[in-house]
């Protein structure tokens, strides 16, 4: 049911953001608006959500995005349209911890299936490091990200569990489980498409455990704490510059550290995302003297994304990871 997006203008965009409307669906009119159709009308949160909610319910279901693709996730403010969108819902499918407004306006709607991503895998606490990261007197430390934005879910977990295949898979199965509960008529096709998607996730997690089995080094550096399950997963370390905004420099003292850290473990590149600014990573490689790419922690599809899809993405950063660690 995924298809290329289309290029949007600038101007068609805006209109579209005005709206509020982030129609994902193939299945169905892209000018529709939630609840305003005859299948099972699904808004999710943002795009890991949504292909979710489309690769589960198929042609059953017609899928709008609260976040608009190029649209920073944590930045999101609900509109009234979209606050109305979600009252004439069937469903609403989202990650609490991971936007605030989003978890507050689904609190207050009274959609009758409400669908919390982080109720259907276990969480774990992660820092500036994969599994945490203890400070001079034991304690554990937690990150921001580079909108000041705590990365933190109730009692400090990490929200970012779509970048593992096998806690995503998990929330498939979750989510497939309610799909069917709350649309019976189609259930058999949730179990199918369910099953479909968890294999598919199931073969991504093969690829990455194979990929990435012999590497020169376990340490890849990130200007977004994100990437703390994917480094659990597969035995990797995930260091993280921290707490800046995308304008901002480094402080001296983190560049000296991870200059340090890079030579020590044999690291190569310094990560950035495509829907934040590179400027962090730019800068701490070329004091460092290191390469800089791009590791995509799927918030948002669009032009520049590295693939049409989750999967694909993914398997892009799999590409990405292998030549920075050195693997075979």
């Amino acid at each position: 049911m995924n298809v290329r997006r289309p290029h949007i203008s600038a101007v068609a965009l805006a209109a579209v953001t005005a709206l509020g409307i982030g129609t994902l669906s193939a299945c169905s009119s892209d000018g529709a608006a939630a609840g305003n159709t005859d299948k099972f009308d699904v808004v999710a949160s943002f795009y890991p959500m949504a292909y979710l909610a489309e690769q589960i319910g198929g042609e059953h279901v017609h899928v709008t995005s609260l976040t608009q693709p190029g649209q920073e996730p944590h930045d999101l403010e609900i509109s009234a349209k979209q606050t109305a969108q979600l009252e004439e819902s069937d469903a609403a499918l989202y990650l609490k911890g991971l936007q605030p407004t989003v978890d507050e306006a689904i609190g207050q709607s009274p959609v009758k299936t409400k669908i919390d991503a982080a109720t259907l895998t276990s969480l774990e606490e992660h820092g500036t490091e994969a599994g945490g990261h203890e400070d001079e007197h034991g304690e554990e430390e937690h990150s921001e990200d580079e909108h000041g934005h705590e990365h933190t879910h109730e009692g400090g977990e990490d929200p970012h569990i779509w970048l593992d295949p096998v806690k995503y898979a998990e929330v498939a199965e979750g989510v497939g489980k309610a799909f069917e509960k709350a649309d019976p008529d189609h259930a058999a096709d949730y179990r199918k498409n369910t099953a479909a998607l968890v294999g598919t996730l199931t073969d991504l997690d093969k690829k990455f455990e194979t990929g990435l089995a012999d590497r020169k080094t376990d340490v890849f550096i990130t200007t977004h704490a994100a990437f703390g399950y994917l480094a659990e997963r597969y035995g990797l370390t995930e260091e993280a510059i921290s707490g800046l905004d995308p304008e901002s420099e480094p402080s001296g003292a983190r560049v000296k550290e991870l200059q340090q850290m890079a030579k020590a473990d044999g690291v190569t590149t310094v990560f950035y995302e495509t829907l934040v600014s590179d400027r962090t990573a730019k800068t701490l490689a070329g004091d460092a003297g290191l390469e800089t790419d791009v590791l995509d922690p799927l918030e948002g599809i669009t032009d520049a994304s590295r693939g049409d899809d989750y999967v694909q993405v993914m398997e892009a950063n799999l590409k990405a990871l292998q030549t920075a660690l050195g693997a075979k």
